[in-house]
């Protein structure tokens, strides 16, 4: 199967529109980040004022858009179908393939949009991108202990807990211990798996 360097199209789900970050996309955003800057901070790394400004965003849009031509990431912005309102957004990066074939996945939903499904159903179309598409084996995702939303969002998703890290990550100026977690690809794995199980007695 062909790898794409980046989706060629939009991924529709029921409720959503995904599109790939780009340039055109840094006014949005940055409202995006402003508007929810009290929401995202207690999950995100302590973002200096000059973040929040159209020239970062912007040279961080092309840096993604350098990722994704490179086949490095997956940038997703995450807008509502009947609107065109951006409502989150979600990204897949540091993808490593040869025996590894694995990469990490991140999410962040406006606070206007929370409780309504709308991160399971985005994540569950673009997870299915990144395994069909581009025949990753492992997605991981990891998040706070006190992050019950991510924690359940991930479960209904399939990822499951292997293990904990502590100060794994720098977060609102703060390290923070996190729960790992992953998502394994079944259509490559499945045969693997099995034979495995055929291997070890019980």
């Amino acid at each position: 199967m062909p790898i794409h360097p980046f989706p060629e199209s939009d991924l529709r789900t029921e409720r959503l529109v995904l599109s790939r970050a780009n340039r055109s996309d840094a006014a949005e955003l940055l409202a995006y980040y402003g508007d929810n800057r009290a929401h995202l901070g207690p999950w995100e790394p302590l973002r200096p004022d000059d973040f929040y400004t159209a020239a970062a965003l912007e040279a961080r849009l092309d840096e993604m858009g350098k990722q994704m031509r490179d086949g490095k990431a997956i940038h997703f912005l995450m807008r509502r179908a009947e609107s065109g309102a951006l409502v989150g957004e979600c990204n897949f990066t540091n993808i490593v393939r040869g025996p590894f074939q694995a990469c990490h996945m991140g999410f962040s939903l406006s606070a206007a949009a929370q409780g309504h499904g709308l991160m399971h159903e985005a994540l569950s179309a673009a997870i299915r991108f990144v395994f069909d598409e581009y025949g990753l084996h492992r997605v991981m995702a990891n998040y706070r202990p006190e992050n019950q939303r991510s924690a359940h969002v991930l479960r209904r998703l399939g990822f499951e807990i292997e293990g904990s890290a502590r100060a794994y990550l720098k977060i609102n100026g703060e390290w923070a211990d996190h729960v790992l977690t992953s998502k394994i690809n079944d259509a490559v794995s499945h045969d693997r798996v099995v034979n495995m199980s055929a291997e070890v007695p019980l």
